[in-house]
Parts: C-alpha cells; structure tokens; sequence
C-alpha cells in the first residue's frame, strides 16, 4: 500500500474543506456582524507501518531512508473549524435603532421557538406589539431575559441607548439590554444569520457596562484581501499535491510493469 498516495489524497480533502470555509468568508463578508471561519490543520495519527524488506523482485530503492523493517507512523491532515471572535469596525448609520458593541459582548434574543440565541448584529426594529426585535424578528431580550416593551405613544427618535445597556425613553427607562460575555467562547456553535447558541459551560454572564453605541453598526470582521490570499495559497497545495499523487501512481506503475515482464 502506497501511504504517500492517500496521505496526499486526505491533503486535498483538507484544501477542498478549507476552501469551503474561505468562500463561505468571502459570501459573508457584507453581513453585519459576521464573524470569520478559520481552519486549523492538525496531524491524525492513524497507526504504523513497516517499510518492506528488500528482495531480489523489489530491491530497495537508491533514495530512500531508513533500514528496511523500520516501523513508520501514518499521520493524515485533520481540519477543524474554529470562529474568531474578533470584533468588527464600527460602521456609523445614524440609525436610531442600530447599536454596536465594542468589546466582546452578544445580545440575547429569543427565537419563535424559544430557544434563547445570541447576537453582535444590532440592527433592531420596533415589532406590531411594540417590543424591540431582530431584523429576523426576534425577540430582543432584556436582562431579566424579558421583551423590551416600548411606550405605547412615543416615537423612535425618542430613544436612547446608553452606553450602560439600560434604555430610556423620554425622560423613562424601560429597560436593559440583555448583553453577555462568556467565560468560554470557544463552545459558542455558529447559525446562520450571525446567530450562536450556547450550552450551559460557555458561562454567559451578564455585561455591567458593555458600552453600547447608538447609530452604528457592527462590520463583519472578514479581511477579502486576506481570504483571496488564501484561495491562492490553497490552489497552489491542491496543484503541488495533484503532482505528488500523478507522481507516485507513475512509479507505482512503472514497479508493476518491471515485476510483471
């Protein structure tokens, strides 16, 4: 068994997975607070083999190294996706209900089911029944994991968004964003539409001053110039590891040539 030919095999398994990842970037790059993919490369151990003993049919070839009999690990490439939770620029819209946060807090919302979700995509609006909700129509939640209702009469221009969370409404405050940080980041599990869910050991707690900003909104934090960096630099692994392969079947068939005449 060729090992080298599979090893190159699993390699490109690797790039086409990645390359996925870089064009899901590239796709999402426009979509408020989108936070980037990245994939990171490991070895996968998969077991030993023994380099074959030379014989009088396949005698040992001139360039290769070590003794004949010697014990060799296969390690295969393994991709594992990850997030960077890197935050966005800051992007000014002078919208009255688009807020951005700096650091690294989420709101929570609450999807139709229930389930409670979170966000960096402060793009709101005012629902029918008068409470703040997602461009998705999520529930927008408090910190009490309530709905923010508005005052029945008031306009939208008349609110504001402290830098504290809380939000006033005239000369009342109706309410606190719901606005967490985790403990353990790394357990958040990316959805679509720049939405997470969290288990219990991610350790959501709530923000004191997770200094909100009225009028802006958050960018994606994806660099397009970085992400065509490394479809180039995929293209040319998957062409140098295509070669690799053509490479050893051509030596592997000239071998079975010479064995069978």
């Amino acid at each position: 068994m060729n090992i080298g030919i599979y090893q190159n095999a699993a390699s490109l398994n690797a790039l086409e997975r990645w390359q996925d990842v870089v064009t899901q970037n590239i796709s999402s790059s426009q979509t408020a607070a989108f936070k980037r993919r990245t994939v990171q490369v490991t070895g996968n151990y998969s077991g030993e083999f023994q380099l074959p003993r030379p014989t009088a049919f396949a005698p040992a070839h001139p360039g290769a190294t070590g003794s004949s009999g010697d014990t060799r690990r296969a390690v295969f490439p393994l991709t594992n996706i990850n997030i960077s939770l890197t935050p966005g620029e800051a992007q000014p819209t002078r919208g009255e209900l688009d807020i951005a946060l700096p650091g690294d807090g989420f709101f929570k919302v609450r999807d139709a089911s229930g389930v409670i979700l979170y966000t960096r995509a402060g793009s709101l609006q005012i629902s029918p029944e008068r409470t703040l909700v997602t461009a998705q129509g999520m529930d927008v939640l408090s910190d009490a994991d309530t709905p923010i209702q508005l005052e029945t009469e008031s306009t939208t221009s008349s609110l504001v968004f402290n830098d504290d969370g809380t939000i006033s409404q005239g000369e009342t405050i109706i309410g606190r964003l719901g606005i967490v940080t985790f403990a353990n980041p790394t357990l958040l599990t990316p959805i679509s539409g720049g939405l997470f869910t969290a288990p219990p050991a991610a350790g959501p707690q709530q923000m004191d001053e997770p200094g909100v900003i009225q009028g802006y909104i958050e960018s994606s934090n994806v660099s397009q110039l970085r992400e065509m960096v490394d479809l180039i630099t995929i293209s040319r692994a998957y062409e140098a590891n295509q070669k690799m392969i053509q490479s050893r079947d051509d030596t592997l068939g000239k071998t079975l040539e010479a064995l069978t005449t």
